[in-house]
This record gives C-alpha cells, sequence and structure tokens, in this order.
C-alpha cells in the first residue's frame, strides 16, 4: 500500500478507547482545540498508547502529512571540559583529569573539515562550561567557521552556555547573543533546558541555570531574530506533573516570541552518570513522549525524534505517533555516546531516507530552517 493510502486508511478508521479520560480529549483534538494541563496529564498517565499516537498522528498529518524532514549535519564539541558537575551527565570533565581535552582553534576547523562535503548544510555546536576559555575563542571559532565553511548554518551553543559566557565576558546575556550572532551563529540548538522543575534541577544539574533563566535566554535569542530548538529530558527523577509544566512553559514562550522551531524529546542515559543505578527509559514511554508532545505543543511546528538517543526503530516507529523529523546525519555524537547511547555515531543521507520511505514516509531533506533542499550531481540548492 502506498504512503498516501496508509495515511488515509489509518486516519478514518474510527476512533477508540477503553479510557474515557481519552474521549473529551480527542474531541479537542479533533476540533484544533488547545489541550490543558490536565488534559496532557491524562495523556501521560493513560496506558492506551494507540489511541494517544492516533490523535498526535492525526495532528502530523494535519500539519505535514507524510513528509518527514532530516539534514545533513556534523557535529562538533569543541571542548568538553566543565566546571559544572551535573548527576546527568557523562560527557563533562574537570580540566586536567583523564578524558579531558579542549581544541585549538586550528584543531576545531580541521574536525569541520575532516567531516565536510558540499552536502553538509549545518554545524551543530555544543561543548561544556570551560573555566579559562575567553569568550573571544568562541567568536574566533564562529568566524573563522564562517570564513572556510560561509554557506554552512552554524546551530551553535546552548541557552546555558550562552549564559555562562555572559558571565565570563561580563556582558549581559542580550551583548553575548548579539556578539555571538555577529561572530557568524546562525541559530541556537535546545540543549541544557533539562526539566524546568527547580526540585528536579536540584537534584540533576544544580550547577546550571535555572529554567526560569533558560526561557529568558531564548526569548532573547528570538527577539533579535535567532530561531532555536528546545528540548526535555526525560526519564530520570522527574514526574508527569514535571514534564507537563516543561511543555506549557515552553508552549507559552512560543506563543508569545514564535523562535521555536523544533522541539526534541531526549531520552536520559543512566550509563557512566553518577544516576547510572536509574532504569533507562521503555520504547512505550519514548514513543508516548513523543505523542504527547505532538498533542501540547500545538504552536511548534516540528517534533524531532532524535534517532541517536532513541534507535532507529524506535525513531521509525514515532514517525507514526507525532515525529515529522529524524534529525540528520550526526557524524560522531559525543554527548549522548559518552553517556552509554551504542547507536551509530553517524548515518548515512541514503539510510536515513530508506529509514524514512520504510516507515511509509517521504523523506524531505532540509536545512536549518526548514527550507527544503534540492540536489543533482552537480549542485545544492536551497530553497528560500
Amino acid at each position: 500500500m502506498c504512503a498516501t493510502h496508509s495515511s488515509q486508511a489509518f486516519q478514518t478508521h474510527p476512533f477508540q478507547t477503553d479510557d474515557s479520560r481519552l474521549t473529551p480529549i480527542h474531541a479537542k483534538v479533533l476540533a484544533g482545540q488547545r489541550l490543558d494541563f490536565d488534559d496532557a496529564l491524562a495523556l501521560y498517565r493513560t496506558g492506551d498508547i494507540l489511541a494517544v499516537g492516533w490523535m498526535a498522528n492525526s495532528v502530523r498529518e494535519r500539519m505535514h502529512g507524510d513528509k518527514t524532514y532530516f539534514n545533513v549535519n556534523r557535529h562538533i564539541n569543541p571542548t568538553n571540559v566543565c566546571v559544572a558537575a551535573c548527576r546527568l551527565c557523562a560527557f563533562g570533565h574537570k580540566k586536567d583529569t583523564p578524558g579531558a581535552y579542549t581544541m585549538a582553534l586550528e584543531e576545531a576547523f580541521e574536525t569541520a573539515a575532516s567531516g565536510y562535503t558540499e552536502a553538509v548544510t549545518e554545524f551543530h555546536i555544543v561543548g561544556g562550561l570551560h573555566p579559562d576559555l575567553p569568550f573571544q575563542y568562541f567568536l574566533d571559532l564562529c568566524s573563522g567557521l564562517k570564513q572556510r565553511f560561509p554557506q554552512v548554518h552554524l546551530k551553535a551553543f546552548t541557552m546555558v552556555e550562552v549564559a555562562y559566557l555572559s558571565r565570563r565576558a561580563k556582558l549581559s546575556i542580550l551583548e553575548t547573543l548579539q556578539q555571538l550572532k555577529a561572530a557568524g551563529v546562525d541559530s541556537l540548538p535546545g540543549g541544557g533546558a533539562e526539566i524546568f522543575s527547580d526540585r528536579v534541577r536540584h537534584i540533576i544539574c544544580d550547577h546550571k541555570i535555572d529554567g526560569g533563566e533558560w526561557l529568558q535566554t531564548a526569548k532573547l535569542a528570538h527577539q533579535i531574530g535567532l530561531k532555536s530548538n528546545a528540548t526535555m529530558l526525560y526519564g530520570h527523577v522527574e514526574n508527569d506533573e514535571d514534564r507537563v509544566d516543561h511543555l506549557m512553559k515552553l508552549r507559552a514562550l512560543q506563543d508569545e516570541t514564535g523562535g521555536f522551531q523544533t522541539f526534541i524529546p531526549l531520552a536520559f542515559h543512566p550509563d557512566n552518570t553518577p544516576l547510572q543505578h536509574l532504569p533507562k527509559t521503555t520504547g512505550m514511554l519514548d514513543i508516548k513522549q513523543i505523542a504527547v508532545s505532538r498533542l501540547v505543543l500545538d504552536n511548534f511546528p516540528h517534533i524531532k525524534s532524535y534517532w541517536q538517543m532513541m534507535t532507529a526503530k524506535i525513531a521509525q516507529i514515532s514517525l507514526r505517533f507525532g515525529a515529522d523529523d529524524m534529525d540528520g546525519t550526526v557524524i560522531e555524537e559525543k554527548i549522548y555516546h559518552d553517556a552509554g547511547a551504542t547507536t551509530p555515531q553517524g548515518m548515512r543521507r541514503e539510510e536515513l531516507q530508506r529509514l524514512i520511505r520504510a516507515a511509509g514516509r517521504e523523506p524531505i531533506e532540509r536545512d536549518t530552517l526548514y527550507r527544503p533542499v534540492t540536489r543533482t550531481e552537480t549542485s545544492v540548492t536551497v530553497a528560500v
């Protein structure tokens, strides 16, 4: 059966559930009405994953049809030296400890070049909170990459990194963002949001900015024309109320700024962290998180299934549970692999397309701003 017919059959099949809490939610979804806190809580607490998936898929297809987006990108982590000691992290190291590294600028440029082909449209740049690197290092890193790869989009530095750099440079967060933008930063990734709940942050990432500061930094970025993503780390010590609160705060800021492009649920990987006694997330939770995100974040254009953390198989299934993006080819992802992720560190463009088609969806290569990328044997064209 072709993808279009498959989708039509899925949507014309009558909605059924044995959970009475979902019936009024389904009516809202059908009418295009916004879900509230209690609705979101009921979605997390139901055992009827197929009913939740049916609703999320109906929203996903209303917005994107069968299209599933991906990009060809390259991750660059310039340093893993970090002053924070977050219990959720296996990536950060104290300086002068085994495994700690910091790239010289030329080394960072060589790293970018080593994974670069004409197909690459994005450099994704995040790292640790280094106690000694001056702000100028990061400005020079961005301007140097722009000079060498002018056509590549720089998605660089989480809200946590921006806030830290502002303190190091004795600048306001707004001034810091303005200087980064002038140096070549085109947009910001969504990491470091974790869970906004103060109770949870005190346990898992007490050394980071709080949830309010993360949101304020994102707001300022959006106000100067920098788009960003947003994330939520789930599957550790948070509860359902914490997850709903996180989604509601992101939705409220999106109402205000419209600056978020994509929401990316991130499954917690406990291996090699101080929280390694916690169990890993289940496939059921991973899929439900995608679906709930799509239903609650009605003003977010895209929901991403991050295959590096979820595995390619779960990511494929999620394309029927609300996700419309499978991230990119990546190449050498360090942060989640240090925490025990066993997925490949990179994936070929052709393989991503195969996985998307096998899920009955239509692969659409995009750039960071979700403009379609068209390739021929001799050229790459981005629709503007």
